[in-house]
């Protein structure tokens, strides 16, 4: 960890945070302008050393979020703080500081999963063999075989992929990991053994999780806080006891969302697949 990064500092700060998409379609006569909210008003402290869990139906606007606070997209209103870092004027800074893992992992699909795991090393000023030696490391801790490190990335699964994608972000020991419904896409097995290495990349290297997940027992498992975010606002902030209690009706997390956004999660992952 950083430890130019002061121990009273928020990992995340938003304050007022929105986002807008202004889509045109063109059709025989005329342009149409289509205009989206995707976030609305988001605030939130997220202290350092939790796992922050968000949850919302396909199109809540919970990838919008992760991905203004990942730098990779500007906010059109409000601020965004990362270990007091804003994320525009200081954007390469709060780039060193932040691993992001997405259901969309992004690879040069031609080369190994050695290749592309030594070029993103690279990238943080990792040495190849320490990122050789960790890759190997992290990967059969993730149940992926030594072997598939020497094979072409457009040759393997899509789970196998997701898998190098979490490796890829814990090569450089982040202080801030993004971890985009990260589990998509793996078989319970995998689930649980990534589910089990995110917990322990939180204690062994002290680092501060947001997660979004389509899974409400991952979410349990997981989380300090749940976040509900449902039409590009937070609808819900507590720990996943205090939603059951308040929510819950006694049936538990999924009960709780349901009636927090009228939306029921079990197809929500085969829509987002």
């Amino acid at each position: 960890m950083d430890s130019k990064i002061s121990e009273g500092v928020s990992a995340i700060e938003c304050h007022g945070v929105g986002k807008t998409f202004k889509v045109v379609q063109r059709n025989k006569w005329h342009r149409v302008a289509t205009i989206t909210h995707a976030v609305k008003g988001i605030d939130l402290v997220l202290p350092r050393h939790q796992i922050l869990g968000v949850l919302g139906p396909n199109g809540s606007g919970k990838s919008t979020l992760i991905r203004m606070m990942a730098t990779l997209l500007i906010p059109d209103e409000g601020t965004i703080q990362v270990f007091g870092l804003d994320v525009l004027a200081h954007r390469m800074k709060v780039r060193r500081l932040i691993n992001r893992v997405s259901v969309e992992a992004s690879f040069f699909k031609k080369l190994t999963a050695r290749e592309n795991l030594a070029y993103a090393a690279g990238l943080y000023g990792v040495p190849n063999y320490q990122a050789q030696k960790d890759a190997t490391r992290i990967l059969e801790r993730l149940g992926l075989a030594r072997e598939k490190l020497v094979v072409p990335l457009e040759n393997l699964s899509r789970g196998q992929q997701q898998k190098i994608a979490i490796a890829r972000a814990l090569l450089t020991s982040p202080t801030l990991m993004l971890l985009d419904e990260p589990t998509t896409g793996l078989d319970p097995t995998s689930r649980r053994e990534v589910q089990d290495f995110v917990l322990q990349v939180r204690q062994e290297h002290d680092a501060t999780i947001l997660i979004t997940t389509h899974d409400m027992p991952e979410a349990e498992r997981l989380c300090d806080q749940i976040a509900i975010i449902d039409e590009g606002r937070f609808v819900a902030y507590a720990s996943p006891e205090e939603l059951v209690k308040k929510w819950g009706e006694g049936q538990g997390l999924e009960h709780a969302f349901f009636r927090l956004t009228g939306h029921n999660l079990d197809n929500q992952e085969q829509e987002s697949s």
